[in-house]
């Protein structure tokens, strides 16, 4: 076992699981905005309703769920760690002669990006998962049974200029993150060909983009149009 410690330990190792878990992450948020799409279905949140009640009902779902948060942990961690190191190994260069090479501000800011992005993640748990959980929600009946009102409280939510304003921040900084992230990773993970570099790097933004806007036109239509 000292080979899989002195890989984890290692700046390649946490490099690599920070690739992989990073790329799972974006398949999630690929996954959970086309389930949120069903917010903007015109049945007064039904179809919400009932996918609420399979994703927190469903046993595979609930277990998957258990990882998700692992790999949101694990990645944050990972990042502040190799942050950290990067710091140290920038303060041992020496200042003469030395010549940084040109990188983007997204690459240089990571850590800050990522820990906006993990400051939304607790700002929208706290107002969704935790409230859904632990807090009164009210309930409806569509004849198979009575499911939480979770698209209620979602309308709720949005009818605040203060959380929408949030919402938008933290998206933003997320798509900041995964324009540089979604290249890096798969540089990390060796793909790193002058044929396949550039299509990575057009798919990379071209991903993050459409992520925002989709994030974004949630909250944003909610406070515009259907704010109480």
């Amino acid at each position: 076992m000292n080979w899989f410690t002195n890989f984890l330990t290692s700046s390649i190792g946490r490099k690599l699981i920070m690739s992989l878990t990073g790329l799972f992450l974006i398949s999630f948020l690929i996954v959970h905005l086309l389930g949120n799409f069903q917010l903007l279905k015109n049945d007064a949140g039904e179809a919400f309703n009932v996918y609420a009640k399979f994703m927190t009902s469903n046993p595979l779902i609930k277990f998957i769920s258990i990882g998700l948060y692992a790999m949101i942990l694990l990645h944050a961690v990972l990042g502040i760690l190799l942050w950290s190191n990067n710091r140290k190994a920038k303060s041992t260069v020496p200042a003469v002669g030395y010549r940084s090479e040109k990188v983007s501000w997204a690459s240089k800011n990571m850590a800050l990006l990522g820990i906006l992005v993990f400051a939304f993640l607790c700002i929208h748990m706290g107002d969704f998962w935790f409230k859904m959980k632990f807090g009164e929600v009210a309930t409806v009946n569509y004849g198979d049974g009575e499911v939480k009102d979770l698209y209620a409280k979602v309308q709720a939510s949005f009818s605040s200029w203060l959380v929408v304003f949030a919402y938008i921040i933290g998206v933003l900084a997320l798509g900041v993150h995964l324009w540089h992230g979604f290249e890096s990773a798969f540089q990390t993970l060796g793909f790193n060909h002058n044929k396949y570099t550039p299509l990575i790097k057009s798919l990379g933004k071209g991903l993050s983009v459409i992520l925002v806007i989709g994030y974004l036109i949630l909250p944003i239509y909610f406070k515009l149009f259907l704010s109480a």
